[in-house]
């Protein structure tokens, strides 16, 4: 079993960059691919990002590429989300998760953290 626990989040003018990291205990997260979620208010949860065990590969959904950017140091069993130029419409809650996938339209993981609020104003 992994605890995850998500920090980072806080309230940044629209055009700025926030970080957010997920620091896993437990067990170690080096073979296991991690992704980040997010859920804004009224809306499902969708996948952002995805990183392979290794961190050679990853995945960064349309609606983010060429601003956010996922990251992980599997020596301190943390991945992190560089987000930049953020936008109003990137206002949600960002969750870690382990072992991330979309089954049917739906997020899945493993375990999940109970997410840190990003807000963003315009």
């Amino acid at each position: 079993q992994v605890h995850l626990v998500e920090s980072g989040g806080g309230l940044v003018q629209a055009g700025g960059s926030l970080r957010v990291s997920c620091v896993a205990s437990g067990r170690t997260i080096s073979r296991s691919s991690m992704g980040w979620f997010r859920q804004a208010p009224g809306k499902a949860r969708e996948l952002v990002a995805v990183i392979s065990g290794g961190g050679a590969t990853t995945y960064t959904a349309q609606s983010v590429k060429g601003r956010f950017t996922i990251s992980r140091d599997n020596a301190k069993n943390t991945v992190s989300l560089q987000m930049n130029s953020l936008e109003h419409e990137d206002t949600a809650i960002y969750y870690c998760g382990d072992e991330p996938m979309v089954v049917e339209g739906l997020p899945k993981a493993d375990y999940w953290g109970q997410g840190t609020q990003v807000t963003v104003s315009s």
